[in-house]
C-alpha cells in the first residue's frame, strides 16, 4: 500500500488523536492502553503499526500557520493549489483551530457540474492543527488540505 505523507498530520497531532481516542473509549467503558490507542490510530491511516506510521511522518515540526505571506500547497475541493497566506487568526486553543485566508496563484473551479463553472481565487477556511478543515465534501474529504 502506498501512503502519501502530505495527507498525514504531524506526529504531535497523531499522539493527541491517540490520547483523545483512549479517553473517549474509556468514557464508554472500553479501557485500552496508550500503546493500543497508538496502534488504532496507525490503522486508521492505513499503516500496519505505530512504528511504521511514526517512521512515515518522521519528526517534522507541527503545523505553524502564523507566517503571513507564507507560500503553501494543498488541495481545495479536490483540486491542487499553490497559494499565499493573506491572514491568520487563532480561533480556539483546544482543539487548535485557525482561520486562514488564502490567495490561490490560479483560480480554482469550485463547481463539478460540466456546463457551469465558478472560479475562486481567495478562500477563507477554518483548519485544525493537521492543516485540514473539519468541513467535508459529500465523499468525506476535507474541503481544504494543506501540504507541508
Amino acid at each position: 500500500m502506498t501512503h502519501e505523507l502530505r495527507s498525514l498530520p504531524s506526529l504531535d497531532a497523531l499522539k493527541n488523536q491517540a490520547r483523545r481516542l483512549r479517553s473517549r473509549l474509556a468514557s464508554e467503558g472500553d479501557e485500552v492502553t496508550h500503546s493500543k490507542s497508538l496502534e488504532l490510530v496507525a490503522a486508521q491511516y492505513g499503516y500496519r503499526d505505530w512504528n511504521t506510521l511514526h517512521a512515515a511522518v518522521g519528526n517534522r515540526p507541527a503545523f505553524n500557520p502564523w507566517m503571513l505571506g507564507a507560500r503553501v500547497k494543498g488541495r481545495y475541493l479536490g483540486q491542487a493549489f499553490e497559494a499565499e497566506i493573506l491572514s491568520a487568526q487563532a480561533i480556539s486553543a483546544k482543539p487548535r483551530r485557525y482561520r486562514l485566508t488564502f490567495k490561490f496563484d490560479e483560480p480554482v473551479d469550485v463547481v463539478t457540474f460540466e456546463s457551469f463553472s465558478a472560479f475562486r481565487q481567495r478562500v477563507t477556511a477554518t483548519i485544525d492543527e493537521s492543516g485540514r478543515t473539519v468541513e467535508r465534501t459529500s465523499d468525506g474529504r476535507p474541503h481544504l488540505e494543506l501540504e507541508w
